[in-house]
């Protein structure tokens, strides 16, 4: 299909504490439990664009070369006025272009989704979110647990071999 990654990573960028945990998560659980274990390939901001590449056009390259968006979705990330671009590229991608399916990771109870932008409520009405369940401590669940368990029916099937 021409797809390198099986998904890209969509996160609120900042250095709050709230951050710190989401930083974690998607620099070291994330990857070690779907990339590790499961054998799929991510493409994270931050770990896959080299210094020196043009930001915005080595995000749209990676995002058409994903399979699955996964968007990290935290208080920060609603309460954030203007989205970051990597955000917007995909959501036009996914609804506009039909091109690509999104999978959104609750990291904490959000409440109401009334502050989010319109395209992520009307996917949350589609399909609903995945809610992480452990306090922020950064210590990985089981890659057995129901969270990775829904994760992982979301993405592409994987040709690793056992």
């Amino acid at each position: 299909d021409g797809k390198i990654y099986d998904a890209y990573v969509i996160y609120p960028k900042s250095h709050t504490s709230e951050a710190n945990f989401v930083g974690y998560f998607v620099y070291h659980i994330l990857p070690d439990v779907l990339e590790n274990e499961c054998g799929y390939k991510l493409c994270i901001y931050g770990r896959d664009i080299c210094p020196g590449e043009d930001t915005a056009s080595a995000i749209e390259k990676r995002i058409q070369k994903s399979r699955r968006l996964i968007i990290i979705l935290t208080h920060q990330s609603i309460n954030c006025e203007d989205l970051a671009y990597d955000q917007h590229i995909a959501l036009y991608n996914a609804l506009i272009q039909n091109d690509t399916k999104v999978i959104l990771l609750e990291m904490e109870i959000i409440g109401t989704y009334e502050k989010l932008q319109e395209s992520l409520r009307y996917i949350i009405k589609q399909q609903g979110t995945i809610r992480w369940k452990e306090p922020p401590t950064g210590h990985q669940q089981s890659s057995n647990s129901k969270f990775w368990k829904h994760v992982r029916y979301h993405m592409p099937l994987t040709q690793k071999t056992s």
